[in-house]
């Protein structure tokens, strides 16, 4: 494929044209990440870290990955991570539609993902999906409930600034 400066995604197969993200969404990648206590522990015990974009779950690739420090020190300099990391955060674009946020959270979801945040800016909600099919969908001043990373809140706020 000649370089033409657009972005594209393989979407079933087919090479579609997306739009690159605006600085809006790169605020909120980063937001996400800063949101993350650089001391959480998960309920084994392990610490996490945030790793912003780039994070490839073959085929997709994550806005925002936390990755147990464990498995990140594994990962191989020369490549990316292998598997599905605890935790993916999405942020809903324009170029998102509803059925490649849910085929995204499926894909997460099994293969290890413990869960799989959607960041909507248009409502200013989070959408919290979890392996067992559970939903939460919340807004500030609620809080996400951090039980499957040690316990905690991280309060919806944060992440929208």
């Amino acid at each position: 494929m000649q370089d033409d400066g657009r972005a594209y995604e393989l979407h079933h197969g087919e090479v579609v044209a997306v739009t690159r993200p605006k600085a809006k969404h790169y605020n909120l990648q980063r937001r996400s990440c800063a949101s993350w206590r650089t001391d959480w522990l998960d309920s084994a015990g392990r610490h996490g870290i945030p790793v912003p974009t780039g994070c490839r779950v073959r085929p997709a690739v994550a806005d925002v990955a936390v990755v147990s420090h464990q498995r990140y020190d594994q990962i191989d300099p020369e490549d990316n991570l292998r598997g599905a990391p605890e935790l993916v955060i999405e942020i809903k674009s324009p170029s998102n539609t509803d059925r490649q946020l849910r085929e995204l959270a499926s894909l997460g979801l099994a293969n290890g993902c413990t869960e799989f945040w959607i960041v909507d800016t248009d409502d200013g909600s989070v959408t919290v999906i979890h392996p067992d099919g559970s939903i939460l969908r919340l807004h500030s001043p609620q809080s996400i409930p951090l039980t499957a990373f040690g316990g905690d809140v991280l309060p919806i706020a944060e992440i929208f600034g």
